[in-house]
């Protein structure tokens, strides 16, 4: 089981994604983000990353989500054994479900998220995940995280998670890539690593990074910084 949601954040600007599964590593397989191009999922049984980077490239260059969607997965012979869902730069939504699709398999939005999921326990999963989000208060990132823990606590797979992941993504920051690729409990492990890349001396940090609005940040000569990378 692959579930994701991806989502656009009106009062910050930023794109927001986050995944789990009963496999291995679901945050380099599945998820793609880039603030001038938008955000990506692709998964399914023999998922496609080049899906992914190819509907972000075709969204930066104009095309809406429907439009990369349907570019990208109406060219590829083997579209019966994957899933895609994207988010473009103004928020607007789009997804494919191939015909071989492990069920129950199936995506669902609202203006401006989109979720998508594959080798379900019942297509509730879907719905759960989406209402998680919507009902979610405080931050972006956190309302990312909430979804996530809905469609597990709606049944998920039957088969348990093993890896689950948050990829956010603006103008004016850095970003934020988490992943927990292999664990008994992905979600505690996801928002334990959340609470630690967004408070303390990494936070402090990371906010003296270039980002697009501000190519040239530097840190100050002098100012505290004890996390390079």
């Amino acid at each position: 089981m692959t579930i994701s949601i991806l989502a656009y954040d009106e009062k910050t600007g930023r794109y927001g994604g986050a995944a789990t599964t009963g496999s291995l590593c679901v945050g380099g397989w599945v998820l793609r983000g880039d603030a001038e191009s938008g955000m990506s999922a692709s998964q399914g049984s023999l998922p496609s990353t080049m899906w992914g980077t190819e509907t972000l490239a075709l969204m930066k260059s104009g095309l809406s989500a429907r439009d990369a969607v349907e570019r990208v997965t109406g060219a590829d012979s083997g579209r019966g054994q994957r899933q895609l869902a994207t988010l473009d730069p103004t928020g607007g939504t789009a997804s494919f479900t191939g015909a071989d699709s492990i069920q129950a398999a199936g995506a669902r939005s609202a203006d401006k998220v989109i979720v998508t999921g594959n080798l379900l326990s019942s297509e509730d999963v879907l719905q759960a995940m989406l209402d998680g989000f919507l009902a979610a208060e405080g931050a972006f990132d956190l309302r990312l995280l909430a979804a996530l823990d809905a469609a597990a606590a709606a049944g998920g797979d039957s088969r348990g998670l093993l890896s689950a992941a948050l990829l956010i993504v603006g103008r004016d920051m850095a970003p934020l890539t988490l992943r927990v690729d292999h664990s008994a409990t992905p979600l505690a492990d996801l928002r334990a690593l959340h609470q630690r890349a967004t408070s303390g001396d990494y936070a402090d940090w990371a906010v003296m990074v270039p980002t697009l609005d501000d190519p040239e940040r530097a840190t100050p000569y002098g100012a505290k910084t004890d996390q390079p990378v």
